[in-house]
């Protein structure tokens, strides 16, 4: 039986290794790079590839100042999406889940870097998912908060609106710091969980009509490839 830490490690690095192996991580490629604790690895190990010589010429896009960093540490040459090399198409992004439920439907945001990631998700050709084996559910809304990126001005509208939508929604709050949790992009993030299950794909447009919702954490636009590593050492892959 390995750890929870132990499974993000292994999922992370099968699936570079994989990915490598099956051309679909190649030299020269633009590469969108997640955020968060299983995220982390993926950039190790891609790191280490270039180093020793696998991957040349690789244009990563951060989804946040945190991998941004990573990256910089790592010597992985990062660019925006709108970087002329890179034109707004990504090859492939490689990132992290909270959630992934049936249809590899997921809920991300976690790390409060859901609008990158979902730009860069969405801009991608081809989208991965690392993730241990607590992450994966039959049904999203009841147990990992979902997060809604909002405008600050908006927060009593927002809620308001979420509320019909059957949601109760609690402003984040940062650790070690007083206040809530600002994001990359200035902005606040409500969790919002429901007494029942919810439809993520029809609750993401739902959600992302209300006047004020900059984004949400229901990611069913592009259906990733998962990697899930178990308890027992092994890695679940789920096309």
């Amino acid at each position: 039986m390995i750890s929870k830490d132990q499974q993000k490690i292994l999922a992370a690095e099968t699936a570079v290794d994989t990915l490598i192996s099956e051309g679909k991580i190649f030299s020269g490629m633009k590469i969108g790079l997640g955020t968060g604790s299983t995220a982390m690895p993926a950039v190790n190990r891609l790191a280490q590839k270039i180093a020793d010589g696998t991957l040349k010429d690789i244009l990563a896009v951060a989804t946040s100042f945190q991998t941004s960093v990573a990256c910089e540490e790592l010597g992985i040459r990062v660019c925006t999406l709108n970087d002329r090399n890179i034109n707004g198409q990504l090859d492939l992004t490689i990132d992290g889940a909270d959630e992934i439920g049936p249809e590899n439907s997921l809920i991300k945001g976690g790390g409060a870097a859901l609008l990158r990631e979902k730009i860069t998700a969405y801009a991608s050709r081809a989208y991965a998912i690392v993730a241990d084996s607590s992450k994966e559910v039959s049904s999203h809304g009841t147990k990992f908060p979902l997060p809604v990126e909002i405008i600050p001005e908006g927060r009593i509208s927002v809620v308001r609106a979420l509320e019909k939508l059957g949601a109760k929604c609690i402003l984040r709050e940062g650790v070690r710091k007083a206040g809530p949790v600002i994001t990359d992009n200035g902005n606040m993030i409500l969790d919002c969980l429901w007494e029942s299950p919810v439809n993520p794909a029809e609750m993401e447009d739902r959600i992302n009509a209300i006047t004020g919702v900059v984004e949400c954490g229901f990611f069913t636009k592009l259906r990733p490839t998962a990697f899930i590593a178990q308890e027992d050492g092994s890695v679940k892959r789920i096309d």
